[in-house]
């Protein structure tokens, strides 16, 4: 297993690990946790994933007794990685071979989950749902091209490339999970997407009205508060740093939020990715209630999508990202989740628009027009 993670702009490549910590089923999942602090008492580094579905194996009244195709857990034991300066510029080589681009899910039916979802806001079972469907697709040809060329394309500030043998990962994510350094933890939840505008003045005015709309606020303040819940319940001093910080992409404005804390810094992983995983931007509020209702109407589990990439350092530091924007491919058949936080005001046209919105940076490579 290959890793490449390029987190703030300070790429580290992870290669011939040692051997491959992996988890399926619920009976090997403390067991896996286990073996990770072991490794890093041994002096090793760990990097890798874990998939949106680790989550339900945090609460008992989540789990499931069954065994997964795509792994739970999956981190490999590496001695230091490089630190991989020279990264590769955009492929001049690369020839678009992305085809039969499809959702898997019609219109009809996420219009009808939309609204299932606030009927759920209306009986007082959440406040918001992040709701997530996916996109599909088949590839042909190199997948590191592929990964250069959208990096090169859209930049963002925490990608990341796995490569296995039996699938790869292509992470353009601009979300930060969690930064460990010592005792000071830091999580940065996105919440919050507008579109740019078409020139100069459009385009100003839209990250103005997008700064201050009231919608995207609500959303983005419920998950500040969440997080800083789960944080609190594991940490001290607890602080917002930073409320509604726009962020400008090639296609789209994203709104995040900032929240630190103190923890003990040799906290068991197993007990600080209890406390936070998933992160609550990808799940909505509150969170358990929240899990139920996204395992019932999405058609599908979201394997990486909305987990975890990143790595552990012997001294317990450690950086993960939340993948999403994040392609996932196996045998040339590739999928992405799209997802999008739903809340009373929310719409079902509106949602459906951002989420093609969100999708946009690769469904412009298709040889034909999507949708």
């Amino acid at each position: 297993m290959k890793i490449l993670i390029q987190f703030e702009k300070k790429p580290l490549l992870f290669q011939r690990p040692k051997h491959i910590i992996s988890c399926f089923n619920p009976s090997s999942f403390r067991d896996s946790f286990q073996a990770m602090e072991d490794a890093i008492q041994e002096g090793y580094y760990l990097a890798g994933f874990l998939s949106y579905e680790a989550g339900y194996y945090f609460e008992e009244k989540l789990c499931q007794d069954k065994t997964r195709d795509f792994p739970l857990i999956y981190m490999g034991v590496y001695d230091a990685p490089f630190t991989n300066k020279e990264i590769p510029a955009k492929n001049p080589c690369f020839k678009n071979t992305l085809k039969d681009l499809r959702l898997n899910i019609s219109k009809e039916e996420y219009f009808s989950n939309i609204g299932a979802i606030r009927d759920y806001i209306a009986k007082g079972d959440v406040y918001q749902i992040t709701y997530c469907i996916k996109l599909l697709f088949s590839f042909q040809g190199g997948l590191f091209p592929l990964y250069l060329n959208l990096l090169k394309d859209q930049p963002v500030p925490y990608p990341a490339y796995i490569e296995t043998d039996e699938f790869q990962i292509l992470s353009l994510s601009p979300e930060k999970f969690i930064k460990k350094t010592s005792s000071r933890v830091v999580t940065k939840p996105m919440k919050g997407t507008w579109p740019r505008g078409n020139n100069i003045f459009s385009d100003a005015m839209a990250q103005i009205r997008f700064q201050y709309d009231g919608k995207n606020r609500a959303e983005n303040v419920m998950i500040a508060d969440l997080l800083r819940n789960d944080l609190g319940r594991i940490g001290t001093d607890v602080k917002t740093l930073k409320l509604f910080e726009v962020t400008k992409y090639r296609t789209l404005y994203q709104m995040t939020s900032t929240v630190a804390s103190r923890i003990d810094k040799d906290m068991p992983i197993y007990e600080l990715f209890a406390s936070l995983f998933p992160s609550g931007s990808v799940t909505g509020a509150p969170k358990i209630r929240a899990m139920e209702i996204i395992r019932e109407l999405e058609h599908e589990e979201r394997k990486i999508y909305t987990g975890a990439i990143g790595y552990i350092t012997p001294d317990k530091d450690l950086f993960f990202n939340i993948p999403i924007r994040t392609l996932l491919i196996q045998d040339e058949i590739g999928e992405m989740g799209i997802g999008g936080g739903i809340v009373w005001d929310s719409t079902p046209q509106g949602e459906w628009d951002e989420g093609l919105l969100k999708a946009k940076f690769l469904t412009n490579l298709s040889e034909k027009p999507f949708l």
